[in-house]
């Protein structure tokens, strides 16, 4: 059997006596599954949440997530219930809902696509008394897009606004 080379300490290499990389490898292992474990609690998104408010004309309710990962694809859906006929009901959506993330279809298609000071207006048309409308949008988020939008959506009948949801979108690498 060979000699034991000079610069090899057998108590350090072979027996690891008073090395400290086993303590960091758990540290570092026990810190990965800490992160696995809060993804599986949705702290990283995607489980959509459900947003309502309730106006004289109509109600409004937004169902999409507000936490989601890059590069995912998620899908929105917004439901007017009108209370009383709505002429020319409007959706109007701040622009966090199309930046750094891809707008891949909108069903059933609007009316019209518009802009309204730089957000996004999507003309729905006439909805009767006692109706639901129920129009989807289907997101892919840009790998590189981090950070939180405000995401607020705003029911219009022509020009008077009748109901306003505040939300964001928090996007996480």
């Amino acid at each position: 059997m060979a000699d034991v080379p000079d610069q090899l300490v057998l108590k350090v290499a072979r027996d690891r006596e008073g090395r400290r990389d086993v303590v960091a490898r758990r540290i570092i292992f026990s810190a990965l599954l800490v992160v696995l474990a809060l993804g599986l609690l949705n702290l990283f998104g995607q489980r959509p949440a459900t947003t309502t408010t309730e106006a004289p004309a109509a109600r409004l309710e937004v169902y999409a997530p507000e936490r989601v990962r890059g590069g995912i694809y998620y899908q929105a859906r917004f439901t007017i219930d009108a209370i009383r006929q709505l002429e020319d009901a409007t959706l109007v959506l701040d622009p966090g809902w199309a930046e750094g993330i891809t707008v891949n279809t909108i069903v059933p298609g609007p009316l019209g696509e518009a802009s309204r000071d730089g957000k996004l207006a999507f003309e729905l048309g006439r909805v009767p008394a006692g109706d639901k409308h129920v129009f989807f949008l289907q997101l892919q988020v840009n790998p590189t897009n981090v950070g939180r939008r405000d995401q607020d959506v705003q029911l219009f009948d022509g020009d008077e606004l009748l109901a306003t949801i505040d939300r964001s979108i928090t996007i996480f690498p």
